[in-house]
């Protein structure tokens, strides 16, 4: 074989490992989920890291603008899925805010 069919050879078996583009989709944009101001913003809130979390929490949610809270303590297994407008409340053993963060 000619060295330029041995490249062309090449050049389509790479080919195949070229990531795949997507044609944009037809019809109207995709619903991200998220209503215009929506947003959390947790550092409204911070001033209650170091509270008690079962009388704060409600007010932390009005602080920070949040839909959702997520309550969990210090080392709980999560689900990994994002939200903008979800307020976690990460509490200590004792019930202690130790962290808020949106998500």
């Amino acid at each position: 074989m000619s060295r330029v069919t041995l490249a062309t050879l090449a050049l389509v078996a790479l080919s195949g490992c070229a990531p795949k583009v997507a044609a944009p989709a037809a019809g109207p944009p995709v619903a991200t989920g998220e209503t215009p101001g929506t947003r959390c913003d947790a550092g409204a809130a911070s001033a209650l890291v170091g509270r008690a979390a079962d009388p704060s929490v409600a007010e932390a949610q009005r602080l920070s603008g949040a839909r959702a809270v997520r309550r969990y303590r210090t080392g709980d297994a999560l689900t990994m899925d994002y939200r903008a407008d979800r307020l976690d409340v990460e509490t200590d053993a004792r019930g202690v805010i130790v962290k808020l963060s949106c998500g």
